[in-house]
């Protein structure tokens, strides 16, 4: 089973929950971003992705923002699925932008990244990487990939939403909605495509915003069936 949940942000008390002791041999975690153990290079944090690469079932997650994308790039590229992939250990894997993954007849669109909110004042090299902003070239493979499957999708993981969804989500803010050209692209695709669920995971919100748009925090979410693991 395909199951879904939101940014982890180096956070490993995450993989202990109890939804995620349901999880079997198999199985897939999707994250939706903003995975946060792929940092320093310390012994620290290979003993940690060494521990999560050990877990019985795989853990396969889109970049958000908050990365080191110089790192994930050391990380060797496989074909995984049907797709591309860094493979971090074990069962433990990075996928790419502007992918189409088939796992046992259930294909999956991802595309990480996305733009910092405080992106006017950051530096890149300054805990901030201009790299996490999707390049015209992944977008455009994105698009690509998707015509190749007539534009017909199973699931879609992305960090960021589309634009509406995102005015949506912050509607009860006072300051006007940043709407970034990642946001707009993914409201052209959203349009474009025909699929049964989308989720994302850059507002921080476990929300059922409608049957085929999901924003994942904290809860684990059956991707096939839309259905929360309790």
């Amino acid at each position: 089973m395909l199951y879904v949940t939101g940014d982890t942000h180096g956070d490993f008390e995450r993989f202990t929950s109890s939804k995620l002791k349901k999880l079997g041999k198999g199985d897939v975690l999707f994250i939706c971003g903003d995975f946060g153990f792929v940092w320093d290079g310390s012994k620290k944090e290979e003993k940690m992705l060494k521990k999560i690469g050990k877990l019985k079932y795989n853990v396969c997650f889109v970049d958000g923002t908050h990365e080191n994308f110089m790192r994930l790039k050391e990380y060797e590229q496989v074909e995984f699925h049907g797709g591309n992939a860094h493979h971090i250990c074990g069962n433990l894997y990075h996928l790419m932008r502007g992918q189409v993954f088939d796992f046992d007849g259930t294909t999956v669109f991802t595309m990480g990244g996305g733009e910092s909110p405080d992106i006017d004042i950051r530096t890149d090299g300054n805990s901030w990487s201009g790299e996490e902003i999707p390049t015209q070239e992944e977008l455009l493979a994105g698009a690509k990939n998707l015509r190749a499957h007539e534009n017909k999708i199973d699931i879609i993981v992305t960090h960021e939403p589309p634009t509406k969804i995102k005015g949506f989500l912050k509607l009860k803010d006072k300051e006007p909605v940043r709407v970034s050209g990642l946001n707009t692209y993914f409201e052209e695709l959203g349009a474009a495509c025909e699929y049964k669920r989308w989720f994302f995971g850059s507002m921080h919100v476990d929300k059922f915003i409608s049957s085929s748009h999901i924003a994942v925090f904290q809860n684990v979410v059956n991707a096939q069936t839309g259905e929360l693991v309790k």
